[in-house]
């Protein structure tokens, strides 16, 4: 039996990708993430979580475990809060981690998702919807709440994404010559830098311009209505091991 595991991070945040996280090994081997101290990435030092990244790829070529984050752009996030929302975003990006799978892992198959719907059985039902070749021999799925915190291959999970994201924000730091903080509106050293990446005629290209902080700091320093993102412009990066 493998064990998949699945968790987000990054959902709340005015600025940067949200990125989804996916951890797969045997069942046999969850003990080993255990003794390594695998919990929910919001328990541990980022030193740490580093660690723990590094530690599992190491594993991965000698007992096949496989990883995977899939990388949502700020674009696609406006485009899918003027579409269908953002649970239905997360349904598919939660959907295109499970399709990236390699074929070993088309039956036998256990899958774990942190829910990100109020209802974790449609959040399930909505993902198995767009998993190919679904129902998988053998397999099944479910999304809880809280799962990375219950769950350590969901727990590690939630560590690929944490991490992936928070280099994706140390990244744009550099890029902009500034600290741009953790991207989340309740931040002060985000509140702070707002003001320079609220700019005419468009805003900085990793903020998201459908959020209320965006257009709320837009207001405050023009009198034009705040720009809308080309929907035509989606970009995305799903890397996987």
């Amino acid at each position: 039996m493998w064990r998949v595991g699945l968790d987000e991070a990054g959902r709340g945040p005015c600025l940067g990708p949200l990125v989804v996280g996916l951890c797969a090994i045997p069942a046999d081997d969850i003990s080993l993430l255990v003794e390594a101290g695998v919990k929910d990435s919001k328990d541990l030092s980022a030193k740490k979580r580093l660690q723990l990244v590094e530690w599992y790829k190491s594993q991965m070529e000698s007992r096949g475990w496989e990883c995977g984050v899939n990388i949502c752009s700020p674009q696609r996030i406006d485009a899918a809060l003027s579409g269908d929302g953002l649970n239905i975003l997360e349904v598919d990006l939660f959907a295109e981690c499970i399709n990236s799978l390699s074929e070993q892992l088309s039956e036998n198959v256990s899958i774990l998702a942190d829910a990100c719907d109020v209802n974790p059985q449609r959040f399930s039902d909505r993902i198995i919807a767009r998993v190919k070749n679904w129902p998988w021999q053998q397999s099944e799925m479910e999304s809880l709440h809280k799962a990375d915190s219950i769950d350590p291959v969901v727990g590690m999970s939630s560590i690929f994404a944490k991490v992936t994201r928070d280099e994706l924000i140390e990244k744009l730091s550099q890029q902009v010559g500034f600290s741009v903080g953790s991207g989340y509106p309740s931040d002060p050293n985000t509140k702070k830098i707002l003001d320079k990446l609220v700019t005419s005629p468009l805003p900085h290209s990793e903020l998201r311009w459908s959020w209320a902080t965006i257009k709320n700091k837009w207001a405050e320093k023009y009198d034009t209505p705040p720009p809308i993102r080309n929907d035509s412009i989606n970009i995305q990066s799903t890397l996987f091991d």
